[in-house]
């Protein structure tokens, strides 16, 4: 397997290299520590597999590095380990889409060649594993989202968007703020969008707007399909469609 390792750790890196590669059964055509750098290889010669952590020096992590290489290769196969227990990485996780063709462990338990081994095996092969405990955290991220989409703003973005479901313009929230510019609040509405994944769909502003103060009112993370049909996530964490009257 043509391999790339994606670890910012200098010391760690080499010893994963040359572990791997006494296995006789990879082949590490590139390592490097950054997601950017990572994207820039991709571009010029695909690997079979990657193998990531997901903390990583430079502004991508390892997860935002592996949507963006499965733009240009998709479903390209993606062992991501990681010993950060942080809300943030499980979220962006969730909210990536990943589905097949990846594993994802804790990094304390899986750095043997042997153990690594299989893992990127099963990811070429289309399978996906997931840590049970790595699991739970993801679950228990995503119930914490559901019930509480204000929690993923910060302080003055929960303002904001307290006004706005008030129905407030952009001017009067900025004047209410004490903000000369109304541009700065323009600015803090696409980090709220961005947030409760506003943005991702082809919707004007106003459409956005409007939906982020339906999830203030109701208190819970919505989503939206292309056609415009609001859906929220089930006990199972399956987005379900979703009527007003619930």
């Amino acid at each position: 397997m043509d391999l790339l390792i994606v670890e910012d750790n200098e010391k760690l890196r080499p010893a994963l290299k040359t572990g791997l590669e006494a296995t006789g059964q990879v082949q590490v055509i590139y390592d490097c520590g950054s997601g950017e750098a990572a994207l820039d290889f991709c571009w010029q010669q695909a690997p079979q597999v990657i193998l990531m952590d997901v903390q990583l020096a430079g502004e991508m992590n390892g997860i935002d590095t592996a949507v963006a290489v499965r733009r240009e290769f998709p479903r390209l196969p993606v062992v991501f380990y990681s010993i950060q227990d942080d809300d943030a990485y499980y979220r962006a996780f969730r909210r990536s889409g990943i589905l097949s063709h990846y594993a994802y462990v804790r990094k304390s338990n899986y750095l043997l060649p042997q153990m690594i081994i299989p893992l990127l095996q099963d990811a070429v092969n289309g399978r996906s594993f997931i840590d049970p405990d790595i699991e739970s955290r993801v679950q228990e991220v995503r119930h914490k989202d559901e019930h509480a989409p204000m929690d993923l703003l910060e302080p003055n973005e929960q303002e904001v968007a307290l006004m706005l479901a008030q129905g407030m313009s952009n001017e009067q929230i900025a004047a209410r703020m004490g903000f000369r510019d109304k541009r700065t609040i323009s600015r803090i509405n696409g980090q709220i969008y961005a947030a409760w994944g506003l943005n991702s769909t082809t919707t004007e502003e106003k459409v956005a707007r409007t939906r982020a103060a339906i999830i203030v009112h109701t208190g819970r993370l919505i989503t939206w399909t292309d056609n415009g049909t609001s859906q929220i996530l089930d006990a199972h964490g399956h987005w379900v469609n979703w009527e007003c009257s619930q």
